[in-house]
């Protein structure tokens, strides 16, 4: 019946397993009105007679369900008490014989309805029940916190600015939004072997800008779904080992707990963790340096009096390796949307039999780069010779960074047609900013797709400057019809960003140095600051000079280094679901050099532009407060108008 209120009403079922005595449902109206509802299960059947009752060994009808309801109302101030109704409902008993028999037994503030308020039919006497006074925004804050503390996030998992005024209502930290707390709760039930809600498996998807909270409420979901199936299997992946630690100790930190059923793993560390070793001996993948080595190699034999570039050779072998393996004859015909360089039918047998000497050098040599390592536990589940645990739920988080073959591995592990995957990604970066989609991947989106718009990470100014960047910078592009735009209104204000122009890569080092020396000093803890360098031998030497100069430990490689109380380094492509209040943008001058290559076609330096112009968008938007760009050399006009310049 309560799906059938008319719009403008808001329901909330109370799902906190660790809270069980607390009214059943809260309904809010279009006014911020609300009522508390407490349902008894009681029937004229078995309700005790009165010769029980008077002998005391039971309660009078409705006792228990006053008394959980009153206890809830004394939570709150007298001024907020009195604004809330609350009901018994009792779906059993028809309202004419609780009217009758038992009217003078509810001597409670509150009101007993019966079973035909359940019909449909019951609307405008649902409506005549909201007759307490309005509620404020911050009195529906507070009840929410208290009906619902599930969905209550504590300020160590938050890197929001401190809000006075909440902690004057006696708020301490925050609460998910309306829209968040559906995400975590939608769908919760664990599907039966009878159904088939999906094709393969159960699916949940949550489309959000930098921001919107996806990480939390992933955590928050597998809480919830922990605590309701405490025995069955779960497993949470991402793309990076920043990441995984990181939601990993947000989790312990939400719950205190880490339980053994809970798997947590990059999607390579899973496939390292099952490969068939007898069989297969595991050979670790070769660096960036060496691929690019070889692939020049390659190159100079095959392409080079092409108009193909190195770079172009090692995209279109990584394109290839994240495809479900396809022969020579698909290929040749697949379609190139979003590959960001054309390549006609000649030039494609050609960079075939490139990409063919390419990996057959590493065969020969018994080596493997990071492209293998989904490609033979693929072919391995194919021949028999791996067998994968089966998990009910499994939840993958930066999920726009996971490629085709990834999620074919994926569907052989969700539990077939009642898995649980539940996806959180977002749109500006990955795969849905170059053209694919999850309909691509075989996974069918439709209806089971929320979008989150509302940033609560960073500051107005933090956003604005990262999407005037983005929009500058990329105009009338196809690839971008599924951005998601985010919503910059009601947004808490802060410090404008600021682009510290330097001479040198030293200067730059010192000057970093000198900054977070400052910081130090003003009380900065150094946990809350983040630096993502362009490159990863300019990250080493900034963690090598913070730790000469602070004390050893002070910057770590959070790739290597569990969270502590430290300052984590790392790069723009490792920095990705990472957040922190303060947030050092480094060597942003070599992302823009690259564009200027004389030897890159226009389709090519398009395709860089959309790429880097991504990675500039998240790394900004890892700020919750301050953003502090450095940029060596002449610093470009789309940055100059849009940010302060502090020159050196």
């Amino acid at each position: 019946m309560l799906k059938s209120l008319p719009e403008g009403y808001v329901v909330w079922h109370h799902l906190t397993p660790w809270e069980k005595e607390a009214p059943d449902f809260m309904i809010l109206n279009k006014n911020n009105q609300v009522i508390l509802i407490k349902v008894s299960m009681v029937s004229k059947s078995t309700h005790p007679s009165a010769q029980m009752l008077l002998l005391g060994e039971a309660k009078p009808l409705g006792e228990e369900e006053s008394l959980v309801l009153e206890l809830f109302k004394n939570k709150f101030p007298v001024l907020m008490k009195d604004r809330i109704v609350t009901v018994v409902l009792f779906p059993n008993i028809h309202s004419k014989k609780l009217e009758t028999d038992y009217r003078e037994k509810n001597t409670s503030q509150h009101h007993w309805i019966g079973q035909e308020m359940l019909q449909t039919t019951a609307i405008e006497q649902w409506e005549e029940l909201f007759n307490g006074a309005i509620l404020t925004a911050t009195m529906l804050e507070q009840l929410r916190y208290v009906f619902t503390p599930e969905i209550v996030i504590p300020k160590e998992l938050t890197v929001r600015q401190t809000d006075t005024g909440r902690h004057g209502a006696g708020l301490e930290g925050y609460i998910l939004d309306t829209l968040q707390e559906a995400a975590v709760k939608n769908d919760l039930e664990l599907p039966s072997d009878r159904q088939t809600t999906a094709k393969d498996f159960h699916l949940g998807i949550v489309n959000g800008v930098a921001g919107s909270g996806k990480t939390l409420i992933l955590l928050y979901r597998l809480r919830l779904l922990h605590s309701y199936f405490p025995d069955h299997r779960f497993l949470i992946l991402t793309h990076n080992r920043p990441l995984i630690r990181d939601i990993r100790s947000k989790y312990k930190l939400l719950t205190g707990d880490m339980p053994k059923n809970i798997t947590w793993k990059t999607f390579n560390g899973f496939c390292r963790q099952y490969w068939p070793e007898k069989e297969n001996l595991w050979v670790n993948p070769i660096r960036q340096s060496e691929r690019e080595h070889v692939a020049r190699m390659i190159w100079e034999k095959r392409l080079a009096k092409t108009s193909i570039q190195p770079n172009n050779l090692l995209s279109e072998i990584d394109w290839f390796k994240d495809q479900i393996p396809m022969d020579k004859s698909k290929y040749l015909q697949t379609e190139r949307r979003g590959r960001g360089f054309r390549l006609n039918q000649d030039q494609r047998l050609i960079m075939w039999d490139a990409m063919s000497d390419y990996q057959n050098h590493l065969i020969e040599k018994n080596k493997m780069d990071w492209g293998d390592v989904p490609r033979r536990m693929w072919n391995f589940l194919r021949e028999n010779k791996v067998k994968l645990p089966k998990y009910e739920f499994v939840m993958i988080d930066e999920a726009q960074f996971f490629a085709p073959i990834w999620f074919d591995i994926i569907r052989q592990i969700a539990k077939p047609k009642t898995g649980h995957l539940f996806i959180v990604a977002d749109p500006t970066q990955g795969f849905l900013g170059r053209g694919t989609s999850w309909k691509s991947f075989g996974i069918d989106a439709r209806g089971r797709t929320q979008n989150m718009r509302r940033s609560y990470r960073s500051t107005h100014e933090i956003l604005n400057f990262a999407t005037l960047l983005y929009r500058r910078r990329i105009k009338n592009n196809d690839a971008d019809e599924d951005i998601i735009e985010p919503d910059l209104m009601n947004m808490p204000r802060g410090v404008l960003p600021i682009v510290i122009s330097l001479r040198g890569a030293q200067d730059e080092v010192g000057r970093i140095t000198a900054e977070i020396e400052a910081l130090k000093k003003h009380g900065m803890s150094l946990r809350n600051i983040l630096i993502l360098h362009s490159e990863w031998e300019g990250a080493k030497s900034i963690i090598t000079s913070l730790n000469n100069h602070l004390g050893k430990g002070t910057a770590i490689d959070p790739k290597e280094d569990p969270p502590g109380d430290c300052i984590r380094v790392t790069t723009l492509n490792a920095g990705t679901g990472l957040e922190s209040p303060v947030v050092f943008l480094v060597g942003l001058n070599r992302i823009f050099e690259m564009e200027q290559s004389l030897r890159l076609s226009d389709d090519e330096i398009e395709r860089l532009v959309l790429e880097n112009t991504r990675k500039i968008y998240m790394a900004a938007t890892r700020a919750g407060q301050r953003l502090i760009i450095t940029y060596v050399g002449e610093i470009p006009s789309e940055l100059r108008d849009i940010i302060q310049i502090h020159d050196n």
